[in-house]
């Protein structure tokens, strides 16, 4: 059983994963509206993997005799300034993510719930890849700087980078 302040504490990470996904999402539709098919398709994946990832938040909830709450969520920012402020956003959001991860953890330990804490070691190893992949995207792109030819190249193959960043985690 699950109790009161594990639940609440859980609850609010569905409510940050659930705001991950629109604010990617929303950033996908900037990208592709703006003509950057390869940046909205990567930022499209990954509004869906925080979907994924508040799911497998509210399933644990239930299965552990709680109440998964859906939230509701504000709308969120329509406009970007660019590629790589929009990309230095993620990266702040994911460190956000990652810090509300950490504390979630600790609330476990404190607590003495070892299942949930089980289950969030997941999500431990999961934003340390989404922020280094974050990184890698930024360097990249101040690799790039005004190059319309490198950024051409980017944005065809932003999805590799991933690939590789995910290829990378076991070593």
């Amino acid at each position: 059983m699950i109790s009161p302040k594990i639940e609440k504490a859980l609850n609010q990470q569905v409510q940050l994963e659930a705001e991950s996904s629109q604010i990617y999402l929303a950033m996908a539709s900037w990208a592709e509206v703006e003509g950057y098919n390869g940046v909205s398709d990567f930022l499209y994946k990954h509004s869906d993997e925080e979907r994924i990832h508040m799911l497998k938040l509210v399933k644990f909830i239930n299965e552990r005799g709680g109440h998964g709450v859906i939230p509701k969520l504000e709308q969120p920012s329509m406009k970007y300034k660019g590629v790589r402020p929009l990309f230095e956003q993620v990266l702040n959001h994911e460190i956000h993510v990652s810090e509300e991860i950490n504390k979630l953890v600790d609330i476990c330990l404190k607590e003495k719930d070892y299942t949930t804490h089980n289950f969030l070691q997941w999500y431990v190893s999961e934003q340390i890849e989404e922020e280094a992949l974050a990184r890698r995207v930024i360097d990249k792109l101040k690799l790039i700087g005004d190059d319309k030819g490198g950024f051409y190249l980017f944005d065809r193959d932003i999805l590799t980078l991933e690939a590789a960043v995910s290829a990378g985690k076991g070593k």
